[in-house]
């Protein structure tokens, strides 16, 4: 595939972080292209109370080596905290960057910088990679409003938009009563290429899996209540639990109350993104049970979770609730469930009843992941950019 050349190029790439996420798979992306310089910013992930004990960073990475920067840790209301990121965005992309030729604003807040930035003359492009769209993100009208604005001038100014899904662009238009330039999807990758497939044979035939923040929105815990009916019929069944979040006690204390703490175990985050992938890979079934009740985020979202069961060849019991759930029902990757007790235990129970139908969901697994390879994904979308007025 067509790439461009990168050797010549600077770039700057300003996200919130909870855990490794598409701004981080970019920044692999570009180093392996060997760009000339690329600066890296990260401010914390507000809206889960573990991100407010982080402190934003900068790490420079230039001739080979790397420079790093850290910011004080302040103590402030979540709005004034979104000020304080773009200033240090400012200050860290002019003291260390100067002028780029483009720089990745992820999420609107830091597009909304990146655009300041190139409006003084520090920056050839811009592109609004959008994560999360979210039609109410704020309970306040005013700042939920002031929100919307501010995403409606990123989709409308920088000189690309990549929306993980169509729905994004379809929810924008239709709130603003407008077509906005230059919109791509760019969904979430994966890196099948790295990750140690593991053979049908030696696959944990009834482990059940789950990675990602530990949320009630999340569905863990329809899962939990399903484990003690369908232990009796499969008596090897397991369930393993991948990451951290504000529901973890929750999780905890209903383990216990079903009795499941023998096949139920917590494995808490695995910081290394390819150890967490390979750790997905011996698991039979992955779970992705977004309660469409409380979770606004997923519907207009490409889950990267679902990207990386998949990309470790582990099909994917989910609800019809982001894009990709009606391609992956299509494609025979993952099953399409409902949000309770009683579809989930069925659905479970005859799928550990067919060993053939397991394995045969393993390979479409990996077969529909390749489509979504990471380095496939940027090239295509840095080509489109380029290519955009």
């Amino acid at each position: 595939m067509k790439q461009l050349n990168w050797k010549n190029k600077k770039a700057t790439i300003i996200f919130h972080e909870i855990t490794t996420g598409p701004a981080h798979d970019l920044r692999d992306y570009l180093l392996k292209q060997k760009i000339k310089q690329l600066l890296f910013i990260s401010h914390p992930l507000l809206y889960l109370e573990e991100g407010k004990r982080n402190v934003s960073y900068a790490i420079l990475y230039k001739n080979g080596k790397e420079y790093r920067y850290t910011a004080r840790h302040y103590s402030m209301p979540e709005y004034f905290c979104y000020i304080k990121d773009a200033l240090y965005s400012f200050y860290w992309h002019i003291r260390y960057s100067g002028m780029s030729d483009v720089i990745i604003g992820v999420g609107n807040l830091n597009a909304f910088a990146a655009l300041i930035l190139k409006n003084i003359g520090l920056s050839r492009k811009v592109v609004y990679y959008v994560i999360d769209y979210v039609p109410s993100r704020f309970s306040q009208q005013v700042i939920n409003a002031v929100y919307h604005w501010i995403e409606r001038t990123c989709a409308l100014h920088c000189d690309a938009t990549w929306n993980l899904s169509p729905r994004m662009i379809v929810a924008r238009e239709e709130k603003w009563k407008m077509k906005f330039p230059s919109q791509y999807v760019v969904p979430h990758g994966v890196h099948t290429a790295r990750i140690k497939h593991v053979p049908f044979s030696k696959v944990h035939k009834y482990e059940i899996l789950y990675m990602g923040t530990l949320l009630q929105k999340q569905g863990i815990q329809v899962v939990l209540q399903s484990l003690g009916k369908l232990h009796k019929k499969f008596s090897q069944l397991r369930l393993t639990i991948i990451g951290r979040g504000p529901y973890a006690n929750n999780l905890h204390t209903l383990t216990k109350e079903l009795h499941l703490e023998n096949i139920v175990t917590f494995l808490g985050y695995i910081e290394s993104h390819e150890e967490m992938e390979n750790r997905i890979a011996q698991s039979a079934l992955a779970v992705a049970l977004y309660d469409k009740t409380y979770d606004t985020f997923s519907y207009y979202a490409d889950p990267g979770k679902i990207k990386n069961y998949l990309g470790a060849g582990v099909p994917v019991l989910m609800t019809d609730v982001p894009y990709v759930a009606s391609q992956v029902a299509k494609e025979k990757c993952g099953i399409i469930v409902d949000y309770d007790e009683t579809s989930v235990t069925k659905v479970l129970s005859d799928f550990f009843s067919l060993p053939k139908k397991m394995e045969q969901y393993r390979k479409n697994a990996i077969r529909f992941a390749r489509k979504y390879e990471w380095n496939d994904i940027f090239d295509k979308a840095f080509l489109k950019t380029y290519a955009s007025k």
